[in-house]
């Protein structure tokens, strides 16, 4: 059972009902004589930040607030690891994206400048909302950050730099585990690309580190996010450079993890994430491409999928979310599922825009 889940906060149906839906994209089916239409899962789609004050962006994250709106932020500035590259936040309020505003940069105590990345949003189920953050000059060197917020976005506390060794939430959101203990997906990579975990069982205040995870047959593993199927059992699925997605399994609620292998999703080295439902079911969304792993270092990653799995061993692709290549193509998608039952889907858009996704998972 998914206990885990219990406290999710109020139904949320304003941020459902009330999108304007600006490019509805259709989803496909495959079956084995080929493709077949099958009526759409989605059911609005919209940018959150249609005229951004900045040439890039990246890196998107979404959370549901216990106020019971929409959240999301991303990194946005010049290029990625340019040291003007901040921390941008928008609430979904009276159906529509407020304007955004930028939260947090990465200006030291002595006035020099980092460039920030991979935000991550974690509503508890009781407490405050909180937004996990890295600061350095790449991802080999950065640190993590965390900000508070009491209202759900609106204010914001000083930020404060997390423990030596702990990174925070690499790329996705952190899961709330039987015993209360809060799960965080993390990586590294100033020494290969390796997974670890870190679990804080006081609410945040105080956090220990998991791993590394053993990369199994030499797979170079990073953004894990985590998938519940009992009170013991998880299981972490992450992007890999060896073009498919990786796998790793906890049978002790975290505590110990598998070696990683390999699902037979593929994976063209591009961040993805994942989400187990209220009906236990378990989805992800995904580039299905394996043959662009060299392209996607240029920055070019499509289409992007969803994909459903019953056990999280049998995987089957059934919506292509995005399919037509552009410039930088549809990247670093972030998941959830609103107490309302609706799927919630952000990515990058082209580098120029954050899109935001609903999905009915009733009809996948």
């Amino acid at each position: 059972m998914n206990t885990a889940r219990k406290n999710t906060p109020r139904i949320l149906t304003a941020a459902s009902a009330g999108l304007v839906a600006l490019a509805v994209v259709g989803c496909e089916q495959q079956a084995a004589t080929g493709s077949v239409e099958r009526p759409s899962p989605v059911v609005a789609s919209s940018f959150i930040n249609a005229d951004p004050p900045y040439p890039s962006c990246h890196a998107s994250t979404i959370a549901e607030t216990a106020q019971g709106h929409l959240a999301s932020a991303w990194f946005g500035g010049t290029h990625e690891r340019h040291p003007d590259v901040g921390i941008w936040f928008s609430r979904f309020l009276n159906g529509e994206w407020i304007e955004p505003v930028e939260v947090a940069t990465g200006e030291q105590d002595d006035g020099e400048r980092y460039p920030c990345w991979n935000p991550v949003l974690f509503q508890p189920p009781e407490g405050d909302l909180h937004l996990f953050y890295k600061v350095g000059p790449n991802p080999r060197e950065w640190w993590g950050m965390v900000m508070r917020s009491a209202d759900g976005g609106e204010t914001w506390s000083e930020p404060e730099r997390l423990p030596d060794g702990i990174v925070g939430p690499v790329k996705n959101r952190p899961e709330v585990l039987a015993d209360g203990s809060w799960l965080s997906p993390s990586s590294s990579e100033h020494d290969g690309w390796r997974l670890h975990f870190e679990r804080s069982r006081d609410g945040g205040q105080s956090w220990e580190r998991i791993g590394p995870v053993d990369p199994g047959r030499n797979m170079d593993a990073i953004q894990p996010s985590i998938l519940i199927h009992d009170d013991l059992t998880l299981q972490a699925v992450c992007r890999t450079r060896q073009g498919a997605i990786g796998s790793t399994w906890s049978f002790d609620a975290g505590e110990t993890w598998t070696p990683v292998g390999a699902i037979e999703l593929p994976n063209p080295n591009s961040g993805t994430d994942a989400v187990t439902l209220a009906d236990g079911r378990h989805l992800i969304v995904y580039n299905h491409d394996a043959t662009s792993i060299e392209r996607s270092d240029k920055g070019v990653r499509y289409p992007l999928n969803l994909a459903i799995s019953s056990n999280g061993l049998k995987w089957e692709m059934v919506c292509v979310v995005e399919s037509l290549p552009n410039r930088a193509g549809y990247a670093y998608p972030s998941l959830i599922q609103a107490s309302d039952g609706m799927v919630h889907i952000t990515y990058t858009w082209n580098r120029d825009l954050i899109k935001h996704v609903v999905v009915d998972p009733s009809k996948l």
